[in-house]
């Protein structure tokens, strides 16, 4: 039986996951009992609270689409972009597959709107809002708690990846500046890095004409990321992290873990997110169960809210709406 390409590069993320999971489970050993919290209220409160803000963040993602959406001349009901984007939650959180939730996204509403270049460009404009905002936070957190920024290890690779990111973003932004007429027909053929070079340059020359809309989905993007950091405090509270794990050094290192989880290296950022929660926490003075611990609840409270797409992912495709 021969197995294509995308199924195999599937397999070797779900082994990679699996060993970079089993490698750090292995070194905790017996020290699991720290990172458990007993069942008390209050930490069922703080647990109830990470995942409302976990599913806020989803709703503020939708948000975030619709506003790019919008700016780009398109206006589907607020509700369907939600249905959509849950729908590609649970596609790539609870279905791990060689069909990741933006290819969901873009192929479902682009066969109702007719829009294909578009819609694409708008999920690939939406994602890189958070090249720019992500560096963004983790950089204010590191400027305004001096104390971040003497943790070793930890400080520098927090500031590369930020930096990194926002380098790259200015590559692509560099890259795709130049007008190219006739770039939309293009685009409905294009592949790889093509594709994704002339989404980009179609979305940006469309948000150069509307900056009210581009401000709009930058604040959007970043409540939506303040609310995943505000959730990952919540998280942090349940399971009884020191008090140095606050909020400043959330905003520091959460969102490079979020950065660096999405490289497709392993299945969701397992293994990724939990080693790098290890990684920057630990001269905080948090043990490597309970970081470890922390990036596993983020999963699991990810995991729980992308199971309400199932409904929206089984409905399956709608016609498109007659002109």
């Amino acid at each position: 039986m021969k197995f294509s390409r995308p199924q195999l590069v599937l397999a070797a993320r779900l082994g990679i996951s699996a060993l970079l999971l089993w490698v750090l489970i292995t070194k905790i050993g017996a020290n699991w009992s720290q990172a458990i919290p007993d069942p008390t209220t209050g930490t069922l409160a703080w647990l109830s609270g990470a995942l409302l803000l976990t599913f806020g963040g989803v709703v503020l993602s939708a948000v975030r689409w619709g506003a790019v959406l919008s700016a780009l001349g398109q206006h589907p009901p607020f509700k369907r972009l939600l249905s959509l984007y849950l729908a590609g939650q649970f596609m790539g959180n609870v279905l791990p597959s060689t069909i990741g939730g933006d290819a969901l996204r873009v192929s479902r509403l682009s066969r109702e709107n007719g829009e294909g270049p578009t819609t694409f460009a708008s999920v690939v404009l939406e994602r890189l809002t958070g090249w720019l905002v992500l560096p963004v936070i983790t950089l204010t957190g590191l400027l305004v708690n001096p104390g971040l920024r003497e943790l070793g290890r930890a400080s520098t690779i927090a500031f590369a990846t930020a930096a990194g990111t926002l380098t790259l973003l200015a590559a692509v932004l560099i890259l795709t500046s130049r007008p190219d007429h006739g770039l939309e027909a293009r685009l409905e053929h294009n592949e790889g890095w093509r594709r994704f070079t002339g989404a980009t340059r179609l979305g940006i020359q469309r948000l150069a004409h509307h900056p009210r809309a581009t401000a709009q989905i930058l604040v959007t993007g970043f409540a939506y990321q303040l609310v995943l950091i505000a959730a990952a405090l919540m998280a942090a509270r349940a399971l009884g992290l020191p008090a140095g794990v606050g909020p400043t050094a959330l905003l520091a290192f959460v969102p490079a873990v979020l950065i660096a989880q999405v490289i497709p290296v392993s299945i969701s950022g397992l293994g990724v997110r939990e080693g790098l929660f290890a990684l920057f926490l630990h001269p905080l003075g948090v043990p490597r169960s309970q970081a470890i611990a922390l990036g596993l609840l983020l999963y699991l409270l990810n995991l729980i809210v992308s199971l309400a797409g199932a409904p929206a992912f089984a409905v399956g495709q709608r016609e498109p709406t007659p002109a």
